[in-house]
């Protein structure tokens, strides 16, 4: 409740400065002239309106594609430099605002961020990041937007303007050549085709032949936004008489990059090869179990042996499977239809998208290609399990030790495609009162199937195939062989929502804002599970593959890793049945949920004159809750999650000082965030098959204020400063008796153990203990962030050169609810630099420019830390980069981008 006070006391003091510079404004000449170095107004269509950036109630940061062009804002992961409180995950493509995101791909559970191209709602951020050639205007709005955007806005939402059609004829084309071996073609061309019909047609072909991170092992490409991408799009325009226009934009897209893009390496681990033989989770005797001295006939293709070589260049890494992204089947419709009325517009805003994405990633984590585990002398453990195929393999004449062959990698799959329609009736006049009413409809399909591969384990490849329990009804699918993991799930969503919002100016000055929209989500679909373990203890009863040798079969244990605890098998809470095994061994459970709000918002404006507005605005938000599902899930007992909330309270001024030479935006709010969805992995423990768990939770309670300042200066003539600043204290307040999957004993500085003692864990044989993680830091969110540019343009005959500097600060980040020193990520800064050089009469220009000049490491995110396997509390280990001894855990870091430069060239006709 405190902070609620400050937060107004801290409002009061807006209005006495509004108050103050008011008094002095008036005081200015009225016809002062408007000088050269006056700052240009931006317009925007936030509210679903077309309004002066200045004249909107709402925490927006916005980016025209001549704005980016200057401060060299290329990607999302450009923008959140200056964006206060965005953060970007541009390896996972998780976005989150003033600490409210999503901590999981999983597609059943929705992003915390909105992301609208064209009025159509997306689930992905990629469109953000399409470069200025196609780009109008990029809008963030902070915070809470229930009533007009509604779907999974509850952090806020991102709306991407294309350019439109001409009615003059226009060409650009564009030509990139940077580091790395990365070049980037692009071009459009617009202009009338008729009478009230205009085209426009624009692409672009971007290729990056060097990684960002190299593979030591011979012969393996480096890894690191190695792209291949193209994107093309066709657009028309038409005016049907007087009072219908329409708009149609299509697109296709593809990618078959070599390791970039979403999903690919952009991340490093620290710490030792972990040599224990087996991992309580793990399907097959750890391949770094070759590096202990124990196996023999090893065969490691790393130069530098079993070291890991990011210990001492945290851009190198070993592993003899080559990651790869490919995007296809990638069509995208978006089309708008708008009739004027008399005093109001009928709008239509339809759109439909298909994807399908693929990620092959190394799982094996090394470049060991084989190994053999020795014969032990005598076995008698496991006979009962597995009757007469645990004799023991010391008395078998023939039987030798069992080989492993870790080559290991994963393939996971997003296909996906969704429609989308939206009417609404809007006021068109300059009446005092303004409203809009409206009705949504949305609904997505989406496969998400996620399986691993042994390539060279060919005993997986056999018939005969043991069951640690009674699963099999029916022979092993030929497709499934070689899989170790096969998750295929296939979940639907289908949304609809009503709204309206009204804003009445009640006085010459004065303005009120009242929204509300009801949201109803229904999702539902079904997963099927396979899980097949070899040569591990925990799935041969008992046994040893040293015991077995290489009579050591695989195991299907997918009946020991579901959830058959309960009555009937598996049944859960909210609406999910129990699980069913089907022929060829998969198990299978059904999912289906409903969910509904109701959302809104309430505020007053005051516009003193006409350089100030000061706002108090309310919003409330909401996300459908939904299922852990795919993505190494195994069909646990705590798929479901229920729906997030959150109240925002906020107060801001927006003011233009000096005849508009300087602007300041600024926001404080407080969100009180409910239900907070955290996936959280539960560790394995003694008894049974050692299986760790993801599930969901519902955070309680989290909280989220702070303050974010966004301003220009123009002191002179063609000079301009731009600064962004953010404070952003983004925590939970109530969260009780989780445990740590890094630290289950909660032995660890900082845990906060609570209640009693719990299962015995299995990398210590001591008991788990929860903890009170009250106090802890959002993850991905940032306490502190800075940016400042400076540009200045030397106006010559020939034409003008622009220098620009930009300087960026972050704070340390977390990427786990745990806040831990094995979780963060630490703060860091970065120098951009660019020079634009513009020919007279705008026919060309050309931008030379390096980013990350010092080549300092910088983070997209927090740290996850794991235990190595066997680690008692209180080993330590070595972390070179950090120049500390940490306790005994691999970290592993996202990375931004090292330095690149290049050059630009852009030619208009």
């Amino acid at each position: 409740m405190h902070n609620k006070v400050r937060l107004f006391a801290s409002g009061a003091l807006l209005l006495a400065v509004a108050l103050g510079t008011s008094a002095h404004a008036q005081t200015r000449p009225a016809a002062a002239a408007a000088a050269s170095n006056t700052i240009e107004e931006l317009v925007v269509t936030a509210e679903k309106r077309s309004q002066s950036l200045q004249d909107v109630p709402v925490a927006i940061s916005a980016y025209t594609s001549e704005k980016r062009d200057l401060l060299g804002i290329n990607s999302v992961q450009d923008m959140t430099n200056f964006t206060p409180g965005l953060a970007y995950s541009s390896q996972l493509d998780r976005i989150s605002l003033r600490g409210v995101g999503r901590l999981t791909n999983v597609q059943s559970a929705d992003p915390g961020v909105a992301t609208y191209s064209d009025g159509v709602y997306t689930s992905s951020t990629v469109e953000a990041g399409k470069t200025p050639i196609f780009t109008d205007r990029v809008e963030i709005l902070r915070g809470p937007q229930g009533t007009l955007y509604g779907r999974n806005s509850i952090g806020g939402a991102i709306n991407v303007i294309s350019k439109r059609p001409t009615e003059e004829p226009y060409g650009e084309v564009r030509a990139t050549l940077g580091n790395y071996g990365r070049s980037l073609l692009e071009m459009a061309v617009s202009g009338p085709l008729a009478p009230d019909l205009q085209f426009r047609l624009a692409g672009n072909w971007e290729k990056q032949r060097d990684g960002y991170f190299t593979n030591i092992v011979p012969g393996m490409p480096s890894e690191g936004n190695v792209v291949d991408t193209y994107y093309i799009e066709g657009q028309l325009q038409a005016k049907f008489g007087e009072n219908l226009e329409g708009w149609v934009k299509a697109s296709v897209a593809g990618w078959n990059n070599g390791g970039g893009g979403p999903g690919a390496r952009a991340t490093y681990t620290t710490g030792p090869i972990n040599t224990t033989e087996f991992q309580p989770s793990a399907l097959f005797v750890n391949p770094g179990y070759a590096c202990s001295g124990v196996p023999t006939n090893v065969v490691n293709k790393s130069p530098s042996g079993c070291v890991n070589p990011a210990n001492s260049d945290p851009r190198k890494f070993a592993a003899d499977t080559a990651n790869s992204v490919s995007l296809d089947e990638t069509y995208i419709f978006s089309t708008q239809w708008t009739y004027h009325f008399g005093g109001a517009d009928l709008k239509y805003i339809g759109g439909y998208d298909n994807y399908h994405y693929t990620l092959i990633a190394d799982q094996d984590a090394t470049a060991i290609q084989g190994f053999t585990l020795p014969v032990a002398p005598f076995f008698a453990a496991g006979g009962a399990a597995l009757g007469a195929q645990v004799t023991p393999c010391s008395v078998v004449p023939g039987c030798t030790g069992v080989n492993v062959r870790p080559r290991y990698a994963s393939t996971y799959q997003e296909n996906k495609h969704w429609v989308s329609h939206e009417l609404n009736l809007s006021s068109s006049g300059d009446g005092d009162l303004q409203w809009l009413v409206g009705a949504y409809y949305y609904k997505e399909g989406v496969q998400q199937p996620v399986f691993t591969t042994l390539f060279d384990q060919t005993q997986l490849a056999s018939a005969g195939i043991a069951a640690a329990a009674p699963t099999l009804t029916g022979p092993v699918n030929a497709d499934t062989l070689l899989r170790p993991y096969d998750d295929r799930p296939e979940m639907h969503d289908e949304s609809y929502a009503g709204f309206g919002q009204i804003d009445w100016k009640f006085a010459p000055d004065w303005k009120t804002t009242l929204g509300i929209r009801y949201s109803h989500d229904h999702k539902y679909g079904t997963e099927d599970v396979r899980v097949v373990c070899y040569a591990v203890t925990s799935c041969l009863g008992g046994a040893t593959p040293e015991g077995l040798g290489s009579l050591a079969p695989p195991v299907d244990v997918t009946a020991g890793v579901v959830n058959l605890a309960t009555t009937p098998r598996g049944v859960v809470p909210g609406g999910i049945g129990g699980v069913t095994f089907l022929p060829g061994g998969f198990a299978h459970r059904a999912y289906d949920a409903n969910f509904s709000a109701w959302t809104g918002t309430a505020g007053v404006q005051w516009d003193p004159d006409r350089d100030t507005m000061v706002y108090a605005r309310y919003s409330r938000g909401y996300k459908a809750g939904g299922f852990n599902v795919g993505i190494s899930t195994t069909l646990g007992s705590s798929p479901y999650t229920g729906p997030e909330h959150a109240n925002n309270y906020e107060v801001g001024l927006k003011k233009d000082f000096f005849n508009h030479t300087l602007q300041t935006n600024l926001a404080i709010y407080y969100l009180d965030y409910q239900d907070f969805q955290a996936p959280v992995t539960v560790p394995a423990v003694s008894g049974g098959i050692a299986q760790s768990q993801g599930v969901f939770l519902n955070v309680p309670k989290a909280v989220s204020y702070g303050l974010e300042l966004e301003t220009i200066w123009s002191p002179i003539d063609h000079l301009q400063f731009q600064l962004t600043y953010a404070y952003d204290d983004a925590h939970i307040t109530d969260l009780k008796g989780v445990i740590d999957p890094t630290d289950p004993t909660a032995t660890q500085p900082g845990a906060k153990p609570v209640g009693a003692a719990g299962p015995i864990d299995v990398y210590t044989g001591l008991p788990t203990r929860g903890q009170d993680l009250s106090g802890n830091q959002l993850p991905q969110s940032t306490k502190n962030k800075v940016a400042l540019n400076g540009t200045y343009t030397w106006v010559m005959d020939a034409g003008s050169l622009s220098p620009s500097v930009s300087y960026i600060w972050r704070d340390k980040q977390y990427g786990s609810i745990f806040t831990r020193s094995y979780n963060e990520a630490p703060s860091w800064s970065q120098v951009d630099a660019r020079v634009t050089w513009k020919g007279k009469d705008n026919k060309y220009s050309v931008i030379a420019y390096v980013k990350n000049l010092f080549d300092d490491l910088g983070y997209d995110g927090g740290a996850t830390g794991a235990r190595i396997a066997g680690t008692l509390p209180g080993a330590t280990v070595v972390s070179p980069q950090r120049n500390v001894v940490q306790p005994g855990f691999n970290i592993t870091y996202p990375l931004t981008p090292p330095r690149t430069y290049g050059v630009e060239l852009q030619y208009r006709f």
